[in-house]
């Protein structure tokens, strides 16, 4: 069986499979189940200073699909609302009971130095094994200087990242907000303030739906509401996005990645992994769906890996990252073009429908004397988008199958039409 263990900017933990900062990590009870179930490690709740936070009731709302599978998770909640006290105290004892599994302490002050220098002892002596600055809260805690409102501004994420440095000897992870134009910038201000690793994404600003009748969004506080934080399988994509960016960016190129964002299976995690996190932090399916999900994860994940030949998770830790690159450097002479496999077609008509209205009209549909309907891909007209592969409900029905056009490597910055082009 692979080994699935990890060391993380230091941080050892026997998979690579963490809660993230949460609900589900908030006191010691959950983290203890989280523990035996088999989690590698978690982000124990946001601290702050005392008094803690409080929160609002309600907290949650969700983006749902047809059978009302949860595809997004919206929250209003604020950082942990137990005493400072009460969570160290707790840290402690779990970290005494479990010391093979890793700890990392969530964070959030206002940015004033000695507050920083008061809190980090406090928690280098629970034992925990390194720390996460929270700088991506998108909701209350900015209005108050602090999460998202710390992690917009870089020079501000380098600040309060080098005090975090100089006053305490743990891991620093530098959790990033998505709520921002480009997150090369702050993970670069990180890395520039010493920064062990980052992690993200933190949650994007949303209003998941409304009440028709009562006229407000949902969560719904006395007859109000207010943006809330995205996550879930919804953000998948735009996580994976923000990784590979700060994987690929040379001034960032090696900086350890805990991804975060819509994970909820083994595949999930291979895709984070493969294109640069060392390890990956999950939330929303966990909420959704119980601790024990993470045994299908380890073992799919195991099972996969060893198909593949990989022993350790550094074997393919960031091995798709060469493959990302801009939209200018792709290949525009590359061409395939579909094909249906008309023993697996249903003749449901969903490509023919999709090409001829909003494409390029290169399916067409043919009718025999019975009524009977068969389609087929007309060559010559077809540009390989992909759309009647990814709306056909028979997975693998239509495929793109690459095209010999004997026209060599061209990318943008070559094209003679490119007024701009580099010509060679």
């Amino acid at each position: 069986m692979a080994d699935l263990s990890i060391n993380f900017c230091g941080i050892k933990s026997p998979n690579p499979f963490w809660l993230a900062s949460a609900p589900p990590t908030d006191k010691a009870y959950n983290v203890v189940r989280a523990f035996e179930a088999g989690w590698g490690g978690v982000v124990w709740k946001t601290l702050g200073e005392d008094p803690a936070a409080v929160n609002v009731s309600s907290r949650y709302s969700a983006h749902y699909g047809k059978n009302r599978e949860v595809l997004g998770f919206n929250n209003i909640e604020l950082i942990t609302d137990r005493s400072l006290e009460i969570n160290l105290r707790e840290i402690t004892q779990v970290k005494k009971d479990w010391p093979e599994r890793a700890i990392i302490v969530s964070l959030m002050l206002p940015c004033e130095e000695q507050l920083w220098a008061d809190m980090l002892p406090l928690v280098e002596a629970t034992g925990a094994d390194g720390i996460e600055l929270n700088f991506g809260c998108p909701h209350g805690m900015p209005e108050r200087g602090m999460g998202a409102a710390v992690g917009q501004v870089p020079e501000y994420v380098e600040m309060v990242t080098r005090w975090c440095k100089q006053h305490s000897t743990l891991p620093v992870i530098v959790k990033l907000t998505p709520n921002i134009t480009d997150v090369r910038l702050p993970a670069r201000a990180a890395k520039a303030g010493g920064a062990d690793a980052v992690s993200l994404i933190n949650t994007l600003n949303s209003i998941t739906s409304l009440d028709l009748d009562a006229m407000v969004a949902r969560p719904t506080v006395g007859g109000s509401s207010t943006h809330g934080g995205y996550c879930g399988s919804a953000v998948k994509p735009i996580a994976l996005h923000m990784v590979a960016e700060i994987a690929r960016d040379p001034a960032t190129r090696g900086l350890p990645i805990s991804g975060i964002g819509g994970i909820g299976s083994w595949r999930d995690a291979a895709e984070f992994i493969a294109l640069g996190a060392g390890s990956v932090q999950v939330c929303t399916a966990a909420m959704v769906d119980g601790f024990r999900i993470v045994d299908e994860m380890k073992d799919g994940l195991s099972r996969w890996m060893d198909e593949k030949g990989y022993k350790t998770i550094g074997d393919f830790c960031g091995r798709a990252v060469a493959n990302m690159t801009d939209w200018k450097m792709l290949d525009m002479n590359y061409q395939v073009i579909a094909h249906i496999d008309q023993d697996s077609c249903i003749r449901c008509g969903k490509c023919y429908i999709a090409c001829e209205d909003t494409s390029h009209q290169s399916i067409a549909q043919l009718i025999d004397a019975g009524g009977a309907r068969a389609f087929e891909v007309i060559e010559q007209e077809c540009v390989g988008c992909n759309l009647c592969e990814i709306i056909c409900p028979v997975q693998g029905c239509i495929t793109m199958v690459a095209q010999e056009t004997g026209k060599p490597y061209l990318n943008w910055t070559q094209d003679p039409r490119n007024p701009r082009a580099e010509v060679r």
